[in-house]
């Protein structure tokens, strides 16, 4: 698990970690266009990268459900979009 690529917005520009190790086997190559898709639509058109993991069964254990990041990033003082 590591970085895949960065994110640039007008405040900063951040890592973009990978949730599982594996292999990158497809990029959303409309994102060059219109990188705007991330924040309107993430779980539709605004995907980035499939991954073919390497040790799902491994690290699938360690991933947070959505409910539990939300309580996570809230708890750690952050904010979060949506």
């Amino acid at each position: 698990m590591g970085t895949f690529g960065v994110v640039e917005s007008v405040k900063a520009v951040s890592d973009l970690y990978a949730p599982v190790s594996g292999t990158i086997v497809e990029v959303n190559s409309v994102l060059i266009d219109r990188p705007e898709l991330v924040n309107e639509s993430p779980y539709g058109e605004g995907w980035m990268v499939v991954i073919a993991p390497s040790n799902l069964e491994a690290e699938l254990p360690q991933l947070l459900s959505a409910e539990e990041y939300r309580a996570y990033i809230e708890a750690s003082g952050q904010t979060t979009v949506g």
